[in-house]
């Protein structure tokens, strides 16, 4: 079981949507806070991201070729040929629309940045822990011989960007749905072992990751602290701590969790019935299963599922 795709699949409501920004010095962007995650990729040439006024703590980072940049929560900020350059909302006319995406053209006749922008449509109103974990912004450098298949998947990019054939309108999109995998699977395995905590940790821990691997497999299964402590090899007292303090919560609370999660995704994509959806959550009658889910999401399953399809 693969615990960061199934969270990621968890959370999202729409495909990613992305534009090409082609900048020539001088030129500075104004992007506004975007529901859901942003992201960047630097194609070619250099630039910065610059926080805006409402973040005074945080610096602006300077970006080489190669460079991916995550924003965990779509947080409004600034691109630019240098922090000092003025920045501009897009304007309609700097946008052109052309295959396989758009593109916005603005500045002067400096050098050229080119970048790929975008952001992944996640429901940040019920964040997984996993991704709630995460530092507000992710820089990776790609150079150097740094994370080679987070690498290799902005060579692709960059190739079929700058060079459009045949396929590449179904290539380009695939390309940008796995790159959120691979920025985030890169940004785990940079945390050293001896300094990783919370999700970082507990997906490399000898005793929580098979607990959290059992929960996702079979959120219908009737687990208890004394079956999962059993899995890890620890003692009741000692797996339910080791859990609550990496993953953030005790293990019957996040088993809750993803069972609730698990259920408002087959509400939301399918016609399963509502008797079987309990049943794939491990509760025995439709009734205790509808009491739970209103309980975590504040409605009954049924106004879920039409409010869902609706939207």
């Amino acid at each position: 079981m693969d615990i960061l795709s199934e969270a990621l699949s968890s959370m999202r409501t729409g495909h990613p949507t992305s534009v090409r920004t082609e900048g020539r010095a001088p030129w500075g962007l104004r992007l506004p806070p975007v529901a859901g995650a942003g992201f960047h990729v630097v194609l070619y040439g250099t630039c910065w991201l610059v926080p805006l006024a409402d973040a005074p703590d945080a610096e602006p980072i300077a970006l080489s070729p190669g460079d991916v940049v995550f924003l965990r929560d779509g947080r409004g900020h600034i691109l630019a040929d240098h922090p000092a350059t003025p920045a501009e909302p897009e304007r309609p006319e700097q946008y052109r629309p052309s295959t396989p995406i758009g593109t916005v053209t603005l500045g002067g006749d400096g050098p050229r940045t080119s970048l790929l922008c975008g952001n992944y449509h996640l429901d940040q109103g019920r964040p997984h822990p996993l991704v709630r974990q995460l530092p507000e912004v992710i820089h990776l450098p790609t150079r150097h011989g740094r994370h080679p298949e987070l690498s290799a998947a902005v060579q692709l990019l960059g190739t079929e960007l700058e060079n459009p054939r045949i396929g590449s309108a179904g290539i380009v999109p695939a390309l940008i749905d796995s790159l959120l995998l691979y920025i985030l699977r890169a940004w785990f395995e940079d945390q050293p072992p001896a300094a990783a905590a919370g999700w970082a940790a507990a997906l490399g821990d000898s005793a929580v990751a098979p607990a959290l691997t059992a929960i996702h497999e079979a959120p219908s299964a009737q687990w208890t602290v004394e079956s999962l402590a059993d899995r890890a090899g620890l003692s009741r007292a000692a797996f339910a701590r080791r859990f609550t303090t990496l993953v953030g919560e005790p293990p019957m609370a996040y088993l809750t969790r993803w069972r609730m999660t698990t259920a408002a995704r087959l509400l939301r994509e399918s016609e399963t019935p509502l008797t079987t959806v309990a049943a794939r959550t491990g509760y025995g009658s439709e009734y205790a299963f509808a009491k739970a889910f209103k309980r975590e999401y504040g409605q009954a399953p049924g106004g879920y599922r039409r409010e869902a399809r609706a939207a």
